[in-house]
């Protein structure tokens, strides 16, 4: 853990990377683990495809990250294709390469599903997994969360509601989807504490590094775009160097503000970028 700069506590730095499409791409992302293990972090976590189509690539890369790295991993789990059997399996490949974290997601929608056969899914939620892993007893489980509600539901109060349930079950961590605007995150965090929802939340941030990443992470995500970042991207997007640069400046300025805040931690969701993630470890930790 990282100490807190202004409050004097520990700050928990976190990032996401993703398997690569391509087999044969697989030691670029083994490099870029490589490339950011020297920095403090408390876990690296790796992202599953929809219906679990990089789910042997995903526990491969947590074990390279949880032995050769030697930084804690974090495998990415969906409901979406997944039947107790498989669960099983999942688990079992899992616990042999040493890997005891998981975060657990419903997922979208996979290409090669019908939406019948999405609809008709054995686990509806990510929610109906967690009984199961944690009467497993091998793993520390994590969830999902999204400070401005998920896309598909029906207010944020009906969020709230269910991710408390989720807690209930035996979520340890929440990671949030990722956000702009850090009055959204301390407004969700109100919430949160007034549901009871008592467990470590980290804060997930995306640095905005070129100009057509924007209109597809808000799409994903449903997050707002703040005037700033409006301005940031109308002023930069025909200038790639200074984009990326006013981009990263912009998620040290949000990191910057939840450490004053006293947040518990960011994830950084780092589209397997090791220099920028460097950068920004970098600037919040002077």
């Amino acid at each position: 853990m990282l100490k807190n700069k202004y409050t004097n506590e520990n700050f928990e730095f976190s990032c996401e990377v993703f398997p690569p499409k391509r087999d044969e791409d697989i030691y670029g992302i083994f490099k870029t683990v490589d490339d950011i293990a020297s920095l403090d972090l408390d876990f690296i976590s790796v992202t599953y495809g929809a219906g679990g189509s990089n789910s042997k690539k995903t526990a491969m890369i947590a074990a390279y990250i949880e032995n050769i790295a030697e930084v804690q991993s974090l495998a990415h789990m969906t409901a979406v294709g997944m039947t107790p059997d498989r669960l099983k399996e999942t688990l079992d490949v899992l616990n042999k390469k040493s890997v005891s974290r998981v975060l657990v997601l419903r997922g979208d929608c996979p290409r090669n599903m019908t939406r019948e056969e999405f609809d008709q899914r054995y686990y509806q939620h990510a929610s109906d997994m967690i009984p199961e892993i944690k009467a497993d007893g091998r793993f520390e489980i994590s969830a999902a969360c999204y400070p401005e509600c998920h896309p598909e539901s029906k207010s944020l109060d009906d969020d709230i509601h269910f991710l408390k349930e989720k807690c209930d079950l035996g979520v340890n961590s929440l990671i949030t989807q990722m956000f702009f605007d850090n009055e959204k995150f301390y407004q969700f965090m109100d919430r949160c504490e007034k549901a009871g929802i008592d467990v470590p939340v980290h804060a997930g941030i995306m640095p905005i590094t070129n100009a057509n990443m924007l209109g597809t992470s808000v799409s994903l995500s449903g997050s707002s775009v703040p005037h700033a970042l409006s301005e940031l991207l109308a002023k930069y997007a025909e200038n790639p160097a200074d984009m990326r640069e006013a981009g990263i400046e912009y998620a040290v300025n949000q990191i910057d503000d939840l450490m004053r805040h006293g947040a518990y931690g960011v994830h950084l969701y780092s589209m397997n970028k090791a220099k920028a993630t460097k950068e920004i470890y970098d600037a919040i930790t002077k």
